[in-house]
Formats: C-alpha cells, structure tokens, sequence
C-alpha cells in the first residue's frame, strides 16, 4: 500500500470493506499527530467496526513513533495529542485509551498533570494511576503522593501500591497484598 495522506486515512478507516480498513490502519503509523484528534472522533461517534479500526489506526501511531529508532521530538507531538482527548468533551472509552496510550509514550513531563487530574475521576482513576505507574521521573512520583493525600479512602490502597511500585515507602496505608481474603486457621509461628 503507497503512503497515505490524512484525508484517504480518514476516508479509508470508514470504508465498508473490513480488507481496506484493515490496510488503512495497518498503514496509518508515518502520519502521525495530525491524525490522532480526527481519528478518536471517529472512535467516539463510528459504527462498531469502524469505530475499532479507528482506534487501531491510533495505536498503529504510537506505535511507530515509540520505535526505539525515533527521535523524541516525534513523539510530543502524538503525547500531546493524546493528552488533547483526556478533557471532559470526550467519551470515558476515548480518554481510556488515549490514557494507556500516553503510557506508552510519556515521558513523564507535560503529561503528568493533566492525567493526575483524572486520579479525581472515579471512572477513569484506575486507568489514570496504572498510566502515571508507567511513567518515568520524579514528577509522577510527587503526584501520585499528592492524589494519595487527597484520595477517597476506598483508593488509597490503590495510589499507594503505585507508589510502592516506584520504591517509596507508604507505612499510613496497610498493602492489600498482605490482607486476608478469606478466613484461615493458620496461626503466627513462634512462642
């Protein structure tokens, strides 16, 4: 298939042949950030099939520009892109993805912020937190200790295994891991 331009992207991706969006997506990855607001408009309002092959083109550019061999100032601009589709315009499935999506490429830089404002969100917090456990530097660390403070207390657990992960100890919040889930006979060894 010859490159594409973003219009045929955006033609393709709609096709009624599953074969022509198949190549399309497939093929989406060299466009880049300029692809990335139309396509999850096309997630968000497409038919099922369609919708799914938009996201697939999504992907298919992260992946490309997360190549080892790519320089990083290919990758902002999708980052910055992807960070674009976590305000509240968007459908929950579109900011869930554009979450896992910014864990894959962030950098722990510009990104941080607006995806720790999601720790807020009970629908999204999940995703948000697992996306700020996968980004590097010191700036994710402090905001996942500051949406610890201001977490509910069902979450807490939750941010602080997160923060236990990156290696910092969380002594306030007992770890779930070392909860009993079922009843047991087992006694402490020793006098």
């Amino acid at each position: 298939m010859e490159e594409l331009t973003l219009q045929d992207l955006l033609a393709q991706i709609q096709h009624a042949d599953d074969k022509v969006r198949a190549q399309t997506w497939s093929a989406a990855g060299p466009i880049g950030a300029a692809a990335v607001a139309p396509l999850a408009k096309i997630v968000a309002e497409g038919e099922l099939e369609i919708s799914r092959a938009a996201k697939r083109a999504i992907w298919s550019i992260v992946r490309h520009v997360g190549r080892p061999d790519k320089q990083a100032e290919m990758k902002q601009p999708v980052v910055d892109a992807l960070v674009g589709l976590l305000g509240d315009d968007q459908k929950a499935a579109v900011r869930r993805e554009a979450l896992w999506m910014i864990s894959e490429l962030g950098d722990g830089a510009a990104e941080v912020t607006p995806v720790a404002a999601l720790l807020a969100n009970a629908e999204l917090r999940e995703d948000a937190r697992c996306c700020l456990e996968r980004l590097p530097g010191e700036k994710v660390t402090a905001a996942l200790q500051a949406g610890l403070k201001a977490a509910a207390d069902d979450y807490k657990p939750a941010i602080a295994h997160s923060l236990r992960v990156r290696g910092v100890d969380v002594p306030d919040v007992p770890c779930m891991k070392l909860v009993p889930t079922k009843t047991t006979t087992v006694k402490p060894v020793g006098p």
